[in-house]
This record gives C-alpha cells, structure tokens and sequence, in this order.
C-alpha cells in the first residue's frame, strides 16, 4: 500500500497539490483574487495543517493527500495532473477501511466531486450549509 501518515516533510507538497486544486476548480466558482492568489500560499498554508489527521499516497512521490477528522473525510486532494489514475480511489477506499469514514461535505457546485463520492457509496443528505464567507453551499454525503 502507497498510503502513509504524513510527516513534517510532506507539508510543501500537500500544500501544492491543495493549492494546485484550489485554483483549478474552485477559482472559476469563487473568482476571489485576493484569496486565490495573494492569502492561498504555500508558506502559508503549512501552518494550517495538523499533521495528526493527514494521509498520503506515496509512490515515490507524493501524488494526493486526505485529511480524516474522527469519522469525517474533511479533504481528499490529488495532483490535477494525475486525475483519473485511481489515486483517489484508493485514498478514499483506505479512508473507509480504516477510519471507517462515515460522511463529508462537498461544495454543491463541484459535480464532478460529488459524483466520485457517489461511486464510493457516499450519497447527498439533505443538509446544506454555507461555505464560510460565500454565498456556496457545501452538501453534507453520507455512507
């Protein structure tokens, strides 16, 4: 298996390839300058991260990371460029095999996120809440 605990060192990686997603997918919703391109910095998104809670997928390299908070997957992230290589697939197996991951939120408006939930047994709940400072909503899955 290619999935680990994080350690101190994998932080500038993990903070890429979140970095990486965010302004792929969620810029183009959002459209915030200020935060997706001047606040959302490596430098500064290291010391958001508690190192307890994050897993990673390691071949060699890291390829995509997820963060588990008792039984809630709160992030699962991998490098854009290596979507659809099962990478994610294999985080979120391990996720519920290990963790026994229960439920996530996802932001409404990302579909294609949804939809790989959905393949993993995760279905929408009725519940809704606000992404914190927009006017998004972030859907409660559930297994």
């Amino acid at each position: 298996m290619n999935i680990r605990k994080a350690t101190k060192e994998d932080l500038i990686r993990i903070s890429e390839i979140e970095i990486f997603n965010y302004r792929l997918y969620f810029y183009p919703i959002f459209k915030n300058d200020d935060y997706y391109f001047n606040e959302l910095q490596v430098n500064k998104q290291i010391s958001k991260y508690n190192i307890n809670q994050i897993y990673v997928y390691d071949d060699g390299v890291i390829k995509g990371f997820m963060q588990i908070e008792n039984n809630q997957l709160v992030k699962l992230f991998v490098e854009p460029i290596l979507h659809n290589q099962k990478i994610g697939s294999k985080l979120i197996t391990y996720a519920i095999n290990h963790f026994n991951i229960q439920y996530l939120y996802a932001l409404e408006k990302n579909i294609k996120a949804i939809q790989f939930y959905n393949r993993h047994g995760f279905k929408q709940t009725n519940i809704k809440i606000l992404e914190e400072d927009t006017e998004e909503y972030l859907i409660k899955l559930e297994r």
